[in-house]
């Protein structure tokens, strides 16, 4: 039986992004649609005897990601332990690439790897049950903890509708260099809701199978009000809609700035406009399976 198991904890976008009321348990629900890319960390969970967690990368925080016991990888790990009685230890090793804060789902990516990672291990597999361990963890890891790329999600992420996998497009990727406390932006977004238009797209299924739909119905309720207190975001999305992307728009809570491109960007001209470094990349038209040591 393999005691290691490897994969990558896919970056999502979020291609539209609609916050509904906030319900009496102190959370909103939500209505979007998380697109995977063909970017994110390398996770490795090892059967051991303790409970271990170790981060590395060029995206660590200078300040640590805090108490392990906190971190949603970790958590995830443990979730896992809980609900089945297994295994009796694990080591997590996470090289970080993902901004912390940046809207990409870094540490929800992270604790969807982890649950798959333990199943695929796991002598009794827990299969589509994962999505119950994952909706406790966090609105994202739902999606995280799925093989599909592209998904329509309502509620707290947790219902979910498989979309048509989008044909894999280049995307650049800006962070500006601040993360944005999501239960900040939530509050922003609750002070504004008076002025925030906030309505339903009509998005029937034909519309969400090409790219050019898409860009029809793109939004995202964060960015205005992430964008009044950081005006950088703003104008990245500007920048990046100038070289021709569509949509060009925030992800998430931000601060992460997006742009999908038809066909390979300048990506120096890009960094020159915007002062940024910019990671090109693509969506994903498929989850990147969990390899095994044997």
């Amino acid at each position: 039986m393999s005691t290691i198991a490897r994969v990558l904890a896919q970056a999502k976008i979020n291609l539209y992004l609609r916050v509904l009321a906030r319900e009496a348990s102190g959370y909103h629900s939500i209505e979007t649609i998380f697109q995977r890319l063909d970017w994110g960390d390398d996770v490795t969970v090892r059967l051991t005897g303790g409970r271990t967690l170790d981060c590395v990368g060029q995206n660590m925080p200078a300040e640590g990601l805090g108490p392990v016991e906190k971190n949603l990888a970790y958590r995830a790990a443990v979730a896992y332990m809980g609900a089945t009685g297994w295994p009796s230890g694990f080591a997590i090793e996470i090289d970080k690439r993902i901004p912390v804060g940046g809207g990409m789902g870094g540490g929800s990516a992270d604790a969807g790897a982890v649950l798959r990672a333990l199943d695929a291990l796991a002598p009794a597999p827990l299969g589509p049950r994962l999505v119950e361990l994952a909706t406790a963890l966090g609105s994202d890891v739902p999606f995280m903890a799925i093989e599909e790329p592209t998904v329509l999600a309502w509620g707290h992420g947790e219902r979910m509708l498989a979309l048509s996998p989008l044909p894999s497009r280049p995307i650049v990727l800006i962070a500006p260099g601040f993360p944005v406390s999501t239960a900040e932006a939530y509050g922003w977004v609750a002070e504004a809701r008076g002025s925030l238009a906030s309505e339903a797209a009509l998005m029937s299924a034909e519309r969400l199978t090409a790219w050019e739909g898409i860009a029809t119905v793109a939004k995202n309720d964060f960015e205005r009000v992430v964008a009044k207190r950081h005006a950088r975001i703003a104008e990245l999305v500007d920048e990046l809609a100038s070289f021709g992307a569509s949509p060009a728009m925030m992800s998430g809570s931000g601060s992460t700035v997006f742009g999908v491109f038809a066909t390979a960007p300048d990506a120096a001209a890009i960094a020159r406009t915007t002062g940024c470094s910019p990671i090109v990349t693509a969506t994903s038209s498929r989850v990147v399976r969990v390899d095994l040591d044997v």
